[in-house]
């Protein structure tokens, strides 16, 4: 079971600290065009995902606090409770740790830091980091193991 919090664990380390890189080193809403179709940017998210919710006037923030509060504890019991289900367990430890990176941003800055930011041409993909890309590829493994289970 240590491992896969262990994973989770990694995941909030390198969100936050990639987060506090991008943070020391941008101004808000500063851009750093790497290739055609990436930079780098300092957005802050004050809603959920793809920036759902963003100008709500602020209850959001306690809103989407307390169901990452709720999630964090059900993914923790499941990790425990399946410890022998892998595939369901790291899909779960990534998800986790993407959520714990994201409510610690929301609980201690009242939004969440987004950096990463792919475009075509002029078509962009709303901005993310790491722990948004942990909770996808969480839920890619979780759909995944779940296309492995028989059908009861």
């Amino acid at each position: 079971m240590l491992k896969y919090f262990g994973l989770s664990a990694i995941v909030v380390a390198l969100d936050l600290y990639s987060k506090h890189l991008i943070q020391s080193a941008f101004a808000y809403s500063e851009m750093l065009t790497l290739t055609h179709f990436f930079d780098l940017v300092h957005y802050r998210n004050l809603g959920a995902a793809f920036g759902f919710l963003n100008d709500a006037g602020g209850w959001q923030k306690w809103f989407f606090t307390a169901i990452s509060m709720v999630a964090v504890i059900v993914m923790a019991y499941l990790i425990r409770k399946h410890q022998d289900e892998k595939l369901f367990c790291w899909g779960l430890a990534l998800v986790l740790g993407g959520a714990l990176g994201n409510l610690y941003d929301r609980i201690t800055l009242g939004y969440v830091v987004d950096f990463l930011n792919f475009h075509i041409g002029d078509y962009y993909w709303p901005a993310f980091n790491v722990a948004d890309s942990a909770i996808v590829g969480g839920v890619g493994l979780l759909l995944l193991d779940s296309f492995k289970k028989p059908n009861k």
